[in-house]
């Protein structure tokens, strides 16, 4: 695995992709390609991959070539120094491990209604009565906060995590010269999503705004609101014939994905001595994701707290996968010669960007009334 820094990851795919094969074959249920609010997940990706692999390229061609004539020279030479086909072929394998780890979790999320399950939310709504001395810690949010422009910016934040997974993930493995430190991001993303279906067939639940919506009804219509209702007619469509729509259903509270991502992605920025602008934004991102899962109604307390699990968990079992582990037990410059990140895994010499600094290496029907994506 220490050489070939993608092979964890493309386990959890396999694995993932071929535990939601069995059970829908064993429910009877079909199997889909899930469709974002963007469209669907095997354009968008490679799409927005392409953006990045411009945004390397371009400004470095231009900025070599002197002329129109010495353009396509430039170009050229920029290709082979950064973007051997190896490199390519690597963040390529990332990007369908990825996918085929979110098909899978998709799919799994979507068989839930019909896997028996027995709702949890009366007890987890308990825990956050217990947590907040008997009151509803979203009203709670809604009076510290109000619910005019902090419902708004909340919304944004909440709905910017559709984009902050692809852009994250194309980043990883386009941006990120050493790649066993890309692929340190890109398997413990898989594995956010693998623990998350998990975890939802372990405490079925699916959330506080479906389960009792009146604690929400004062909020206005934003982005997540409609989100919700969508999600929830999604939910009724497919749970009333799977087999008569090309929707999946997307409603889970336990535990929070969208906490353990981000997470995910500040802890590595924080291990990997990232710029500290870049790791105080997205500890900021995380506090504001977790607050928004809570004013929004989409998670209880304790589902945040076992995203926070799944995240830590996820990248500690990615790094020791892809020999971080043991590159951050050694000094500076110590880097040894059995673990990833030279030309051997296809980082291109000369060229490259910065390496990071500081580590080795460097309820809801009353809504829905009222009001008109994965998450």
């Amino acid at each position: 695995m220490h050489e070939r820094p993608y092979t964890f990851a493309v386990a959890v795919a396999a694995i993932t992709g071929a535990t939601a094969i069995v059970v829908g074959l064993a429910m009877g249920l079909p199997i889909r390609d899930p469709d974002g609010v963007a469209g669907p997940s095997y354009i968008r990706l490679p799409m927005i991959l392409s953006l990045f692999y411009l945004a390397d390229i371009l400004p470095r061609t231009v900025i070599r070539a002197s002329s129109l004539r010495t353009a396509y020279p430039a170009l050229r030479e920029v290709l082979h120094e950064r973007w051997p086909w190896r490199r390519v072929r690597w963040s390529l394998i990332g990007l369908l491990a990825f996918y085929g780890t979110y098909v899978g979790y998709r799919n799994l999320k979507s068989y839930l209604p019909f896997s028996g399950e027995t709702l949890w939310d009366q007890q987890l709504a308990i825990s956050d009565s217990v947590l907040f001395l008997g009151a509803n810690p979203a009203s709670v949010l809604h009076t510290v906060l109000g619910t005019g422009v902090s419902a708004h910016v909340l919304s944004f934040v909440y709905i910017s995590y559709l984009v902050f997974v692809p852009v994250t993930l194309a980043a990883a493995l386009v941006w990120n010269r050493d790649l066993a430190r890309g692929y340190w991001y890109v398997t413990a993303l898989c594995l956010n999503f693998a623990l998350g279906a998990a975890s939802y067939y372990l405490v079925p639940a699916v959330g506080p705004v479906f389960y009792d919506s009146n604690p929400y009804e004062a909020l206005p219509d934003t982005g997540v609101s409609a989100l919700q209702f969508g999600l929830w007619n999604s939910r009724l469509t497919v749970m009333f014939d799977p087999w008569a729509t090309g929707s999946v259903h997307g409603v889970a509270a336990f535990a929070s994905l969208h906490v353990s991502v981000v997470f995910t992605a500040a802890l590595i920025a924080h291990r990997m001595g990232m710029h500290r602008v870049l790791r105080m934004a997205l500890w900021g991102h995380l506090g504001l994701t977790t607050l928004s899962t809570i004013y929004f109604g989409w998670h209880y307390v304790v589902d945040d707290v076992a995203g926070v699990a799944i995240g830590w968990a996820a990248v500690s079992i990615g790094a020791f996968a892809t020999g971080n582990d043991r590159r951050r037990r050694q000094s500076p410059g110590q880097v040894s010669d059995d673990v990833p990140g030279d030309d051997r895994i296809g980082a291109p010499s000369g060229d490259s960007l910065p390496t990071p600094r500081g580590e080795p290496g460097s309820g809801l029907v009353g809504r829905s009334q009222r009001s008109s994506g994965p998450r």
